[in-house]
């Protein structure tokens, strides 16, 4: 890895930093004032990212995509790598650099690039960006966790989920951008896999994707919504997929109900696409890169001994659902044999929790966990309902480990939710072991509605609260407490509504289950 000296992003006898030294809510005009800085077309077209934040190090991502809607999934760029520079600074200015140097982009990787970017001071803020073609990217900020041995400060996290571009704007990824974060989660569902549905807010190019070149080119689409590329902006991210990044419920398998229709060969090569293209899209480490149609996902981020975060996967190794995917009544959702994150995930999870690493240990996971039946003791069989055995070990297993905080976030369900974790979801008197919080959809459900009765609310008396609005969740963990507002817009069919704090609650330490705020 070669070093750059600050004078190698000089462009045409000026300063690109004079340009950049931006505020990062200010970086949609970046682009436009490098217009003029080469023939070659601007390749930044999809933004920049941060993710997986460790003491030390933080990965580093783009992509190259002059023309990005291109049909063959390479967004313009040649069949040639490309060489990327890359600049780490405290300083928004890029005065002084603390990291720099260059990376290859690849054309079978589609010139997408995942750097990491070593040697930083923990629990510390930096600014970095990108050069290539004599083209400077956006600028974006990120953070380093704490030492394993130091709680560090107040941590500011959100997190979010289901993004369908047809469904609206992506007004909820600019507040959260506007808040400010030190860390976003995302829990599924940054993509949908589904054909243009004719006079959509906005439609999807193309029919259902299937191949790699449509999966990148969904992926191009999305991220290049400028409200999507200002809330990668502001901070690290750490990611892990739910269904619809490969398809709608799917279950480690192929499946009868397919759609489309597809041979045994041909759901491993849509999912091996799919992974590929996941990867190549999100700012993971290159640990992560996927191997034929399986990609290792579930891992632990510890940020210092304030919480570890236990992000699962809980697709790629699931049982198929039982009695079908819809909501049922369903004696085979509690056998024992059946596993939601796979018998292998389990047993990690509940490894992870007996090593008591952190005051919180926080679970980022995709469907609702705790019971949710209706009226009639039907459940989701695509959620935790439909293994309920599997939830049941877990839940005994932080019991058993003595786990003095676990905390769930889900997403996947289109509304709000906040629930108290029961030993025994039959029982009322049952004590209160654990608590989840389930953000709503960005965009996906459309505008929703203002109403917070729960659903059902008598027959889940666990469940302290919903709301029908698309947005994000806003936390701030503390040693002594997790904070958490669930934030809200009243429409996403139109562009740029405010966010408002429809209901805040407070998770204490040592004490499990929700208090009002």
């Amino acid at each position: 890895m070669k070093t750059l000296h600050r004078r190698t992003f000089l462009v045409g006898g000026i300063a690109a930093a004079g340009g950049l030294a931006l505020p990062v809510r200010a970086l949609s005009s970046v682009p436009a004032a490098q217009a003029a800085a080469s023939t070659t077309p601007y390749p930044f077209t999809l933004g920049v990212a941060s993710g997986e934040p460790a003491p030390d190090s933080v990965v580093l991502w783009t992509r190259l995509a002059p023309s990005p809607l291109n049909a063959d999934g390479h967004g313009g760029m040649a069949n040639t790598d490309v060489v990327v520079d890359w600049q780490v600074s405290t300083s928004p200015a890029f005065a002084p650099l603390v990291a720099s140097g260059s990376v290859t982009a690849g054309y079978a990787q589609a010139h997408s690039v995942h750097v990491v970017a070593g040697g930083l001071a923990p629990d510390a803020e930096y600014y970095y960006r990108f050069r290539a073609q004599r083209h400077i990217s956006a600028v974006g900020r990120t953070r380093t966790a704490p030492v394993f041995t130091a709680v560090g400060r107040d941590l500011t996290m959100a997190f979010a989920s289901c993004a369908h571009y047809e469904s609206g704007y992506y007004t909820a990824y600019r507040r959260m951008a506007d808040d400010r974060p030190d860390l976003i989660l995302h829990l599924g569902d940054y993509i949908y896999e589904d054909a243009t549905t004719t006079g959509s807010i906005r439609e999807h190019l193309g029919s259902e994707i299937v191949s790699l070149a449509d999966y990148r080119r969904r992926y191009a689409q999305y991220k290049s919504d400028p409200d999507l590329q200002a809330a990668h902006a502001v901070a690290p991210w750490l990611v892990v997929p739910d269904d619809h990044e490969v398809e709608n419920n799917y279950a480690n398998m192929v499946r009868a109900d397919n759609s489309p229709a597809l041979t045994a060969a041909e759901w491993t090569a849509r999912r091996t696409a799919a992974y590929q293209a996941y990867y190549e899209n999100m700012p993971l480490r290159p640990s992560a890169a996927p191997a034929g149609n399986s990609i290792p996902l579930y891992r632990r981020v510890r940020w210092g001994t304030l919480a570890t975060f236990h992000m699962l996967d809980t697709r790629q190794f699931r049982d198929d659902q039982a009695c079908g995917d819809g909501w049922k009544v369903c004696a085979d959702a509690d056998l024992a044999s059946r596993s939601l994150p796979g018998t292998a995930q389990e047993a990690w999870l509940l490894d992870g929790f007996a090593q008591h690493l952190g005051t919180w240990d926080i679970i980022g996971q995709q469907v609702f966990f705790a019971r949710r039946f209706d009226a009639s003791g039907a459940g989701s069989m695509d959620a935790w309902d439909g293994y309920r055995a599997s939830r049941a070990r877990i839940q005994q297993g932080w019991v058993d480990r003595a786990v003095r905080n676990p905390v769930v976030l889900t997403g996947d369900v289109h509304a709000s939710w906040a629930s108290n974790l029961k030993a025994d979801y039959a029982n009322t008197s049952s004590p209160t072991i654990g608590t989840e919080l389930v953000g709503t959809s960005i965009s996906s459900g459309g505008n929703g509605s203002a109403t917070t009765t729960i659903p059902n609310g008598a027959t889940n008396p666990h469940i302290r609260f919903y709301s029908d609005r698309r947005g994000y969740v806003r936390t701030t963990i503390t040693p002594a407490h997790i904070a958490a507002d669930f934030r809200g817009v009243a429409t996403v069919t139109e562009h740029g509504a405010a966010a408002t704090t429809v209901r805040s609650f407070v998770i204490q330490d040592g004490q499990p289950g929700l208090v009002d705020a």
